[in-house]
């Protein structure tokens, strides 16, 4: 009986907890205006992405590239999310080409971050599916990325650029999450101690590369969602996971000072002349609304943040499923010019994805 008795206690004490998150959560992360829901967005973003073909099929370039397939790991979630099982199965048949011979021809075999990061949506399917052709095919990719890692245990595929800390780190999380085979967090964990003492400055926020010392909202973007797939799967009691954490924090304390009145940021962080950009706000907002919800984050200072750039951002998705005001794709810059001169597009796959993310974590 005594033994009964304290198994029901804690089963009531969880159940409190898990009462309380919710409610909690619900407070900053349900009860939106019409036509702002994540999930009626969600859906919206990622039928967007179903129906588009590939850019190697216009001609413009040979190969799948990183904004196609960051858009599609997106619309893969938000439908097991939403348990769209049709939306789910439409996405996953769309990859099947790359499964063929003819197909594999454009997945590049280049040794480049950009690349790599094409398994995560095979290996999204796997999660979804546990065929394991598409572990395979996901595996692979990652397993390349560190063929030849440098004497600090990196890839040498590292530019130390801050968009690979998303690149980098997205395909070793979905490996390792595929796999449980912990050298793929070791890998993950390990590059990103190495970009934040390279790249992270006393304000928390990241120039774009050593020799690029701008903080562009995307770049910046990159790196928050990176650290939060990192910090999703790292144990508590992992070596490394206090440094990740510091600079996690010390970026989400910056970010709350930058966030623009209408919920969004701005193409460059800290000019206040600066236009507002949905690509970096869409990943600042997967990056809030996760913390939010795992405890990282305190919900009373960054709950309405986070609720603030959801709103925002679903403001600037159109009827169609475009984002709006999207800074189109962006090497390193060497001016405040280059980047204020970015052209703003609508419907640009870096800020689907971005909203996706946003989306996904909402309905996560």
């Amino acid at each position: 009986m005594k033994s009964f008795k304290v198994v029901l206690s804690s089963m009531i004490i969880a159940l409190i907890f898990s009462s309380a998150v919710v409610k909690g959560q619900s407070e900053y992360f349900g009860n939106w205006p019409a036509g702002s829901s994540p999930k009626e967005l969600g859906k919206r973003l990622a039928e967007n992405w179903a129906k588009r073909g590939f850019e190697f099929e216009t001609g413009r370039r040979q190969f799948l590239i990183y904004p196609e397939v960051c858009t599609w790991y997106g619309a893969l979630n938000v439908a097991e999310y939403s348990k769209d099982k049709d939306l789910q199965a439409r996405l996953k048949t769309k990859f099947d080409r790359f499964l063929t011979t003819e197909g594999a021809k454009n997945i590049s075999p280049a040794e480049h971050v950009d690349y790599r990061v094409i398994g995560i949506v095979p290996l999204e399917i796997f999660q979804q599916t546990k065929e394991k052709r598409y572990l395979d095919f996901g595996k692979d990719l990652a397993d390349k990325q560190w063929m030849k890692p440098t004497p600090d245990g990196i890839t040498h595929e590292a530019r130390y650029w801050i968009d690979d800390m998303y690149m980098i780190t997205a395909v070793q999380m979905q490996a390792f999450r595929s796999t449980k085979d912990k050298i793929y967090l070791e890998r993950a964990a390990k590059t990103m101690v190495a970009y934040l003492d390279k790249l992270q400055q006393p304000n928390g926020l990241f120039y774009h590369a050593p020799d690029s010392l701008f903080f562009w909202g995307r770049g910046n973007g990159w790196q928050a969602a990176g650290m939060t797939e990192l910090l999703l799967e790292l144990p508590k009691d992992h070596p490394l996971r206090p440094r990740i954490v510091k600079g996690y924090d010390l970026m989400m304390n910056s970010l709350l000072k930058y966030q623009a009145e209408n919920g969004l940021w701005r193409q460059l962080m800290d000019m206040p002349e600066s236009w507002v950009e949905t690509s970096g706000t869409g990943m600042f907002a997967f990056a809030f609304i996760t913390g939010v919800k795992k405890g990282w984050l305190d919900k009373k200072k960054f709950g309405p943040a986070a609720r603030k750039a959801w709103l925002g951002l679903a403001k600037h998705i159109n009827a169609d499923g475009n984002v709006t005001e999207v800074c189109v794709g962006t090497n390193k810059g060497f001016s405040v010019q280059y980047y204020m001169d970015r052209a703003r597009a609508t419907g640009d796959l870096h800020g689907q994805a971005a909203a996706l993310w946003s989306a996904m974590a909402l309905l996560r």
